[in-house]
C-alpha cells in the first residue's frame, strides 16, 4: 500500500461509528465516506453519485455483468446474448458463464486480434446479428496478463449504437492509464483498491445514473439501493487516498514504469534469443494512453513450463506469475493466450513481470542475471520428464 493510504486507513480505524446510523459517531462515519466518494469521483472523472462502493473488482465485475443482464432481461425477454472476449478476467467471464447456467444467458465470446484486442469492428458484427436480442456488452480495458489496452471509448460509441450497455473492468487501468469515467462513455466501470496501492477488500463501481441494475445483494440498500450492506469507512477512506494520489501521479510513474520494462523485455530477449513478448508492443497509443500496460511484460518461453520458471526465479527472490493472481493456483495454460490463438505448449510456458511503483532499475538487472541459467534448467527438466 502507499504510505499515505495506510496512514490514512490507520486514522479512520481508531474511530468509531456505523455509516449508516444517526449519531454523532455515525455522521462522522458518514462524512468521511462520502468526502471519500467525491475524492474518487474526483480523479476518475465522475460524479459522486455514480461511485458505488464495494469490497473490490469481483463484487462489482458481478454485480455489473448479473445486474445489468438481469434488468434488461426482466425489461425486455428477448436480450438473452451476453458478449464478451475470452480475455476478460474470470469474474467477469465466470458471471457470464453462471447467468448462461441459471439465467437463460446465451454468452458470445468476442474475438481479439493476435495482441488480445477487441476491435471495434468485431464488436460491430456482433450487435448487427439481432442488436435486439443483446443484454450487455463487457470488455475490460487493460488485460490484466497480456497488458493489452482496448479502444473503450470507440467500442462504448459502437454498443450505444445498438442500444447496448457496455461494462468494463478497468481494475488494471485506473490509477496508471488515463481514465474518465465521462468521457469514455462506458455504463459501468470496475476498479479496486490493491491494483493501484489501496487496501484489499476495497473497490467500486461506477454506474451511470439512468443505468438501470437489478441488486446482487439485498439489505440496507446503503449503495443506491443497487448494493447493501455496511460500509468499511476505513477501506473506503484508504481507496480515496490510493485512488487520487495513483491518479495524480500516473504520467511520472507510467513513464518511470515503461522505461523498466522495456529494459526487462530487451534484457530477458538479449539473454534467451527465443522469448517472445506476448500482447501490443507498446509503441502506440490508445484513447490518449500507451497501448500497452506501462509496468507489464508477458514473455513466453519455448519448451518450459511455466510453473517451474516461476519457482526457479522464486528460489532467486524473484517473484513473477504464470497468470491472473487469482487463478495461478491451478496448472492450466493461460485462457488469456489460449484466446489470443497462442498454442498450449506456449501458453503454459509463459510468465507475467509485473513492475510497480516499488519497483527499481536493480531489479530488472537481478531477472536479467539469472534468466539464462533459470530457462536452461527449466528446459532440462522438461526434457527429463
Amino acid at each position: 500500500m502507499l504510505p499515505e493510504a495506510v496512514a490514512a486507513m490507520s486514522g479512520a480505524l481508531s474511530r468509531t461509528g456505523n455509516a449508516s446510523s444517526l449519531h454523532s459517531a455515525g455522521r462522522r462515519a458518514r462524512r468521511d465516506v462520502e468526502e471519500s466518494r467525491e475524492r474518487i469521483a474526483a480523479a476518475v472523472g465522475a460524479r459522486p453519485s455514480e461511485v458505488v462502493l464495494t469490497t473490490g473488482g469481483t463484487e462489482s465485475d458481478n454485480l455489473a455483468v448479473k445486474g445489468l443482464f438481469w434488468a434488461r432481461h426482466a425489461a425486455d425477454p428477448r436480450r438473452v446474448r451476453v458478449l464478451i472476449p475470452g480475455i476478460e478476467h474470470h469474474a467477469v467471464l465466470d458471471s457470464a458463464q453462471w447467468l448462461a447456467e441459471h439465467s437463460g444467458a446465451t454468452v458470445e465470446l468476442l474475438p481479439v486480434d493476435g495482441t488480445g484486442r477487441v476491435l471495434p469492428e468485431t464488436l460491430r458484427a456482433a450487435l448487427e446479428r439481432a442488436p435486439e436480442t443483446v443484454a450487455l456488452v463487457s470488455v475490460m480495458w487493460a488485460n490484466n496478463e497480456v497488458g493489452t489496452v482496448n479502444p473503450i471509448r470507440e467500442l462504448a460509441a459502437v454498443a450505444h449504437g445498438f442500444d447496448v450497455p457496455l461494462h468494463t473492468d478497468a481494475v488494471q487501468a485506473v490509477g496508471i492509464l488515463p481514465v474518465d469515467f465521462a468521457a469514455s462513455g462506458v455504463d459501468a466501470l470496475t476498479l479496486t483498491g490493491h491494483k493501484l496501492g489501496g487496501p484489499y477488500g476495497a473497490g467500486a463501481l461506477l454506474l451511470g445514473r439512468t443505468v438501470e441494475l437489478t441488486p446482487l445483494l439485498h439489505g440496507g440498500g446503503q449503495e443506491r439501493d443497487v448494493r447493501s450492506g455496511t460500509l468499511d469507512t476505513p477501506a473506503v477512506v484508504g481507496l480515496a487516498t490510493a485512488v487520487e494520489l495513483s491518479v495524480a501521479d500516473a504520467p511520472r510513474r507510467a513513464a518511470m514504469l515503461s522505461g523498466l520494462r522495456d529494459d526487462l523485455i530487451g534484457k530477458v530477449r538479449a539473454t534467451v534469443g527465443d522469448a517472445t513478448l506476448n500482447g501490443d508492443p507498446g509503441t502506440g497509443e490508445v484513447d490518449g494512453g500507451p497501448s500497452r500496460l506501462p509496468g507489464n511484460a508477458h514473455l513466453s518461453f519455448p519448451g518450459c513450463e511455466g510453473d517451474s520458471l516461476l519457482m526457479l526465479l522464486d528460489a532467486h527472490g524473484i517473484e513473477c506469475s504464470t497468470g491472473s493472481a487469482c487463478t495461478a493456483g491451478v496448472a492450466q495454460p493461460s485462457h488469456v493466450l489460449l484466446a489470443m490463438g497462442t498454442d498450449e505448449a506456449t501458453a503454459r510456458g509463459s510468465l507475467r513481470f509485473s513492475l510497480g511503483h516499488t519497483s527499481r532499475p536493480e531489479d530488472v538487472d537481478a531477472v536479467a542475471a539469472v534468466i539464462g541459467q533459470v530457462v536452461e534448467r527449466a528446459r532440462r527438466a522438461g526434457v527429463s520428464r
